[in-house]
């Protein structure tokens, strides 16, 4: 694939054009508060597996959306005993947790990592342990259009809300340091952070969305019919009638609009050539955050992206940050 978006000079500009409901900031006060009614309740319990030598695995199960549990790991550098920084992993689309083999790269460069379990994924592409007690109306085969009709039934409320609940769990760990929090994921993962970090604000830290999913639908599910954007189109190529009703839904959950309430230090990454999430779809987001921010970028790839070049990227990041 080729360079087939705007020209890096203009994608470091594009802003569009605002979709933000009026009532954004209140329906997600009111969803965190409906989930804080419900104490978070966060367990550890210690893996025992002579595999990891040098790390500690626990098994974590937390109170997401609607006090769903919620289940994750924790790992940490083996023996600690200290506070440490914490990073929040969020997971991408179709996968879940997986096994903590791998998820070992912060642990053994000195963090803490506690990674979320997306509820309802995690029989795609990595084993998932998390349900999703929630059905939804008609929607394509996939997440995206699950319950789209009303942000109130909307399957991503529930994902975010658990991404904003992973927080709360991590700090109530002894061993993490509460003003040490960073967020990060690539794809859906990256889209989670963003929406997390807007939703947390000062309780993070540090952001870093690789090749970030969950941004600018009216822009992507126009512009690829790749999935999983294609669920959406391929939802409206049957309801015809409904468009109006989905990108209204979408708009509560758009990472452009939970972009300027992020209070973290932004590190971003884009792939000039990614064909699943568009590049300008990567940079509306960007543009809009107003802390501090940089941008990687990997002209030459998809969504790959950076790979473990940016891997080392994000781990001096922390470093330099944390």
């Amino acid at each position: 694939m080729a360079l087939f978006d705007m020209p890096l000079e203009k994608l470091q500009t594009y802003k569009p054009a605002s979709t933000e409901p009026k009532d954004f900031d209140k329906f997600w006060k009111q969803t965190l508060a409906e989930a804080h009614a419900f104490p978070i309740e966060a367990t550890f319990v210690r893996v025992k597996d002579e595999a990891y030598k040098l790390i500690d695995v626990y098994d974590v199960t937390f109170r997401g959306y609607g006090g769903h549990p919620i289940k994750g790991w924790f790992i940490e550098p083996a023996g600690n005993q200290a506070k440490l920084p914490c990073v929040i992993t969020y997971i991408g689309y179709g996968g879940g947790r997986s096994f903590p083999v791998d998820h070992i790269t912060y642990a053994v460069a000195g963090f803490a990592n506690l990674v979320m379990d997306t509820r309802g994924q995690g029989s795609t592409w990595s084993p998932g342990h998390t349900a999703d007690p929630d059905g939804s109306d008609q929607s394509t085969p996939g997440f995206m259009t699950k319950g789209v009709l009303s942000p109130q039934t909307y399957y991503y409320r529930r994902v975010f809300t658990d991404a904003a609940r992973a927080v709360t769990a991590a700090v109530s760990h002894p061993r993490v340091d509460a003003k040490r929090i960073a967020l990060t994921g690539g794809s859906q993962g990256g889209g989670i952070a963003i929406a997390a970090a807007g939703l947390v604000g000062a309780q993070a830290k540090i952001v870093m969305p690789d090749v970030p999913f969950l941004c600018d639908y009216p822009r992507a599910t126009t512009m690829v019919d790749s999935m999983p954007y294609g669920e959406i189109a391929s939802f409206l190529k049957t309801h015809r009638d409904l468009e109006e009703t989905v990108y209204k839904t979408l708009a509560y959950f758009d990472g452009v609009n939970f972009a300027p309430r992020i209070k973290a230090r932004a590190l971003f990454s884009v792939g000039l050539m990614d064909t699943i999430c568009p590049p300008s779809t990567v940079y509306a987001a960007f543009n809009r955050v107003k802390s501090p921010k940089a941008m990687s970028i990997y002209k030459f790839n998809n969504h790959e992206g950076g790979g473990v070049f940016q891997t080392v990227e994000r781990l001096r990041f922390l470093t330099s940050h944390l």
